[in-house]
């Protein structure tokens, strides 16, 4: 076989190979785009609120919070200016600020957090309830959201319990009975152990 009849079945064998891997593309209306998550999350303007729960405590009289992912994508900084659930609305843990291009979690160990004190509205797991996010330029960004237990994978992003009564002894007075006091001074152990 010639040299150009090689070149030629090589050429002809590539561009019948590439045929198929060019079928794989989609486009931009794929189906699998339009597959969304099992989480509340909505876009509205500049903002972007992803993975919205509102956690419960164990206890009826308990607080409730929520938490979720926001995103802001416009190159403005946006303040959260406050959280409702129904008619409750959440004490912020302060000012909230979402510079421009910027991402933050609501809720969680070290992370700003909304949190409501009493009220009946946001306590029932299992249910939906409607939460309202506004930002100080977007608005209002609202969407239903699950009501879950602060348990589990929620446990660290949950409210706090409430706190517990302590019994203390004021000065002067004896230890109530069965209560130890501790020692004013503690000993050092200088022995090492026999091997």
């Amino acid at each position: 076989m010639s040299s150009s009849l090689r070149r030629g079945a090589l050429a002809a064998a590539l561009a019948l190979s590439l045929f198929p891997l060019a079928a794989c593309a989609a486009g931009n209306n794929a189906e699998t785009l339009r597959i969304r998550p099992d989480n509340a999350a909505t876009s509205v303007g500049d903002i972007e609120v992803q993975n919205v729960v509102v956690l419960t405590q164990a206890t009826s009289d308990g607080s409730s919070s929520v938490t979720a992912k926001i995103f802001n994508n416009g190159d403005d900084q946006q303040t959260l200016d406050s959280v409702k659930v129904g008619e409750l609305d959440a004490d912020l843990s302060g000012p909230i600020t979402l510079p421009g291009h910027s991402s933050m979690l609501l809720g969680g160990d070290g992370n700003p957090s909304a949190v409501f004190k009493g009220g009946s509205e946001s306590k029932n797991d299992g249910d939906f309830k409607n939460v309202v996010f506004d930002f100080s330029k977007t608005g209002e960004v609202s969407l239903p959201s699950l009501a879950l237990p602060a348990a589990g994978y929620y446990t660290s992003f949950g409210p706090s319990a409430k706190p517990s009564p302590t019994e203390t002894a004021s000065p002067g007075e004896s230890p109530a009975e069965g209560v130890t006091a501790s020692p004013t001074e503690t000993e050092t152990i200088t022995e090492s152990p026999a091997g």
